[in-house]
């Protein structure tokens, strides 16, 4: 061990190409090391055994609500054969390299907020706050996977299924708003903001309406004058204003997930630093610059 020590030691100063290819040789020997110790494959093989053998699946998820509904395409191909049962849990402890300002992932009032959304899917046989019911595929176990997260989030749950998603056709089921119609939809959380970007040009846009916490509304409003302010009742009536809006501009958000999900015309600000979400399909676009933030906007907004 001690001569080993030392040779790294020499590479380092002396002959760095290989000192790292030694760094990644000892990284990806640990990732395999954790891997088998926390028994991943193990729970990767009986999540397909049961894909195989059950005629009914319960599904647990205590991540972020972005991430609930980042989960449904997998929930959603696993229901053509089988009765699918979704379980959420909150109040789960944020810990490790999730941590952030937040306490918990989700907590009771966003879970309260989010039941209607999710009762609203026909291919969700249950949705109910988790209470120790038996579970036979638990989602959030990509966190424990080691692996890169920098690919298209949909796929964290396909992977662990084994199952291939549709994303280009809309896979949440909403009715438009009966009132609120043909808005412009603006939202821009403090996560995943691209630095590069601001929405001053938006100043003379008429018809454009924040429906996310007031805070953000108040830092937009700072850029955007103009901007309405509309507080949804819960998650459900947010889809349906997003259903029945002429399209959504903004960040990574739980605006900007559920646009996705209904496949509505959609612009995101995309991130330089966690680029694990894109528009794919007719009238979605992202944009890393200003000049092409401004000239999707201009395409979207007179179609």
């Amino acid at each position: 061990m001690l001569n080993n020590f030392f040779t790294k030691l020499w590479y380092k100063f002396f002959n760095k190409e290989k000192y790292i290819d030694l760094k990644n040789e000892k990284r990806t020997l640990d990732r395999v090391k954790y891997y088998n110790s926390r028994k991943i494959y193990a729970q990767i093989l009986e999540i397909q055994k049961k894909i195989e053998n059950n005629k009914e699946l319960s599904f647990l998820h205590s991540g972020r609500i972005g991430d609930v509904i980042y989960s449904l395409p997998t929930i959603k191909e696993l229901s053509k054969n089988h009765k699918c049962k979704l379980y959420v849990q909150i109040e789960k402890p944020i810990l490790g390299p999730y941590e952030s300002s937040r306490k918990v992932f989700i907590n009771k009032r966003c879970g309260d907020l989010i039941l209607p959304l999710l009762r609203n899917q026909d291919f969700l046989d249950t949705v109910n706050i988790y209470k120790d019911e038996k579970i036979d595929i638990n989602l959030n176990l990509f966190r424990d996977i080691p692996i890169n997260l920098c690919f298209f989030q949909p796929r964290y749950y396909s992977h662990i299924c084994g199952v291939n998603i549709n994303v280009e056709n809309a896979y949440l089921s909403i009715k438009p708003h009966d009132s609120i119609k043909n808005k412009i939809i603006v939202n821009r959380s403090p996560r995943y903001r691209n630095p590069f970007l601001n929405y001053k040009f938006l100043k003379n846009i008429k018809n454009l309406l924040c429906i996310g916490l007031k805070e953000e509304f108040q830092d937009l409003k700072r850029e955007i004058n103009n901007l309405e302010f509309y507080d949804c009742k819960d998650f459900l009536e947010m889809a349906e204003i997003i259903k029945a809006s002429k399209f959504y501009v903004g960040n990574m958000c739980l605006q900007y997930v559920i646009s996705d999900a209904l496949k509505i015309p959609r612009l995101l600000e995309a991130s330089p630093d966690f680029p694990i979400h894109f528009p794919i399909g007719k009238d979605a676009f992202d944009a890393y610059h200003q000049n092409h933030f401004e000239k999707f906007f201009a395409n979207l907004n007179k179609s």
